[in-house]
């Protein structure tokens, strides 16, 4: 998939890592980013589209589709971390993760599936996590191994439209989100270039950093290599 020269949209735009998509895209020689956020903040680059876009609301999804008919690139970046456990956390709040983490991006390429057809094929960029492969026991993790297989079904699904779907991957990344860990941590920029040179290499998968290398290492073992708390207590 060529980047320069094309037209992107990035949700969850306005800060962390969507900001930095916008950045690296215009950067690799984009014409143009439609910027979609919740509360859009308009940009002085004319090169950046501010748009009001909230992935769990249809109807804005669709408005925004109806305007951005020249996009080629669709990045599913907006999210919800509510960290509510899947055993007896806040159900509304583990509702809100799928909303945000699995049926939004479902929703969002769904819309641009026919635009990026129609503009020639392109390419739709989910933002996955380590944890789509590793759960914290939290609805966020559930979400996001969800999101991991729609983006497998979007993938064979898009393939005869010439649209290519690629699946990012990455353990904790330096932004508001992970303020108040004390881990090792990867620039947004970083994570972003990644991504975006993922798109121009045709790529189905990227691990953005150690975290989801060495988690995606460990698929193909037992399942305590993830999960040491579950190892049988010896006799």
């Amino acid at each position: 998939m060529q980047v320069e020269g094309s037209v992107a949209l990035v949700t969850g735009a306005n800060r962390g890592l969507g900001a930095a998509f916008v950045q690296e895209l215009l950067a690799q020689g984009a014409t143009k980013v439609y910027a979609g956020a919740r509360n859009p903040v308009p940009s002085d680059d004319e090169r950046i589209v501010a748009v009001r876009l909230d992935v769990t609301d249809e109807s804005q999804v669709a408005a925004v589709a109806a305007v951005a008919t020249d996009v080629t690139i669709v990045i599913n970046n907006a999210g919800s971390h509510s960290g509510a456990s899947i055993i007896d956390g806040s159900f509304a709040d583990i509702r809100a993760d799928f909303d945000a983490n699995f049926y939004g991006p479902i929703v969002v390429t769904r819309a641009f599936a026919s635009i990026l057809a129609a503009n020639g094929g392109g390419a739709v960029l989910n933002v996955h996590s380590a944890l789509s492969w590793l759960s914290a026991g939290n609805g966020y993790s559930a979400s996001k191994a969800a999101m991991w297989s729609a983006t497998n079904a979007l993938r064979v699904a898009l393939a005869p439209a010439n649209t290519l779907v690629t699946g990012l991957h990455v353990g904790y990344i330096d932004t508001d989100m992970t303020a108040g860990l004390d881990v090792a941590k990867v620039s947004p920029q970083d994570v972003a270039r990644a991504g975006v040179d993922g798109i121009g290499a045709d790529l189905t998968e990227v691990l953005a950093d150690d975290t989801s290398r060495w988690v995606k290492a460990q698929l193909s073992g037992e399942l305590e290599a993830l999960y040491p708390a579950l190892a049988p207590t010896p006799a």
